[in-house]
């Protein structure tokens, strides 16, 4: 059952200072002074779920999870009568709160609505599996709002070579034959941040249309610094011969505590 709390803490957002919509279908609210725009729906089982698009930057956050350590963790989801997929969020400077690595795709998903099973390994006492099951409204306006201030597209036909990526975020017949060199972003305003890239391939192994599908912290130049990274890498075929056109997608982790910039599996 849905409840009528409000999700500022645990999605990281002043929401009671924002105006609200009263009316449709998640629950909207905008701050054209932050140039902020966020849909979401909170549960009677304490999960909330919203998708944000903040300074041009786009996210998808599920709060009200069990605490974890660490900067990432495995989260298995299922949509109405669909198959559980596997998938790996970032976490949020609250534990409790994921990020998802692939926004878009997935605002597209919940705005359909239905039901939404979460599994997160190890979420228990002793390591118990603990699973929830939502109910979400469907979306005819809410997330297609978020998506749009963002720039996204309402229909992406990518999603489903996205949803055919390895842990590498590579075709199987691809490798690297020169990962993104990537660098710090000069103003250094946060200690540690991710990147999440797309990109096409070209026959001679370079990437074209990389885009930067999400990044965290907002505005923390992350994103930017990763797409920099692109213009020397390149990739072979592992068959020979031209790279085919493909899409990949990688993740950069950024640690100014001594762990290099680089990039990493996916999922």
């Amino acid at each position: 059952m849905k409840t009528a709390l409000v999700l500022a803490t645990s999605l990281a957002v002043a929401l009671p200072a924002l105006a609200q919509d009263p009316a449709g279908d998640w629950d909207v609210n905008r701050d054209a002074e932050k140039n902020l725009t966020i849909a979401y729906t909170v549960f009677d089982n304490g999960l909330g779920v919203g998708a944000r698009c903040s300074g041009g930057n786009y996210q998808v956050l599920i709060s009200g999870l069990p605490t974890t350590t660490g900067t990432s963790r495995p989260l298995r989801i299922a949509f109405r009568d669909g198959e559980f997929g596997d998938q790996r969020w970032s976490v949020g400077d609250d534990a409790t709160v994921a990020i998802s690595e692939y926004p878009g795709s997935l605002a597209r998903s919940l705005r359909k609505g239905g039901r939404m099973q979460i599994v997160v390994p190890s979420g228990g006492e002793v390591g118990k599996i603990i699973r929830y099951v939502i109910d979400l409204p469907s979306s005819g306006a809410a997330i297609d709002e978020t998506l749009t201030a963002c720039g996204r597209p309402l229909v992406d036909p990518r999603d489903a070579e996205l949803a055919a990526l390895d842990d590498k975020g590579l075709p199987a017949n691809l490798r690297w034959a020169r990962e993104p060199l990537i660098t710090y972003p000069e103003q250094q305003t946060y200690r540690r941040g991710f990147a999440i890239l797309t990109c096409l391939t070209r026959p001679d192994g370079y990437l074209r249309d990389c885009a930067v599908e999400t990044e965290n912290p907002p505005g923390g130049g992350f994103g930017p610094a990763a797409l920099n990274g692109t213009r020397r890498a390149r990739v072979v075929n592992q068959e020979g011969g031209p790279v085919p056109l493909q899409f990949i997608a990688f993740r950069a982790n950024f640690n100014i505590d001594g762990e290099p910039a680089s990039p990493r599996r996916l999922r």
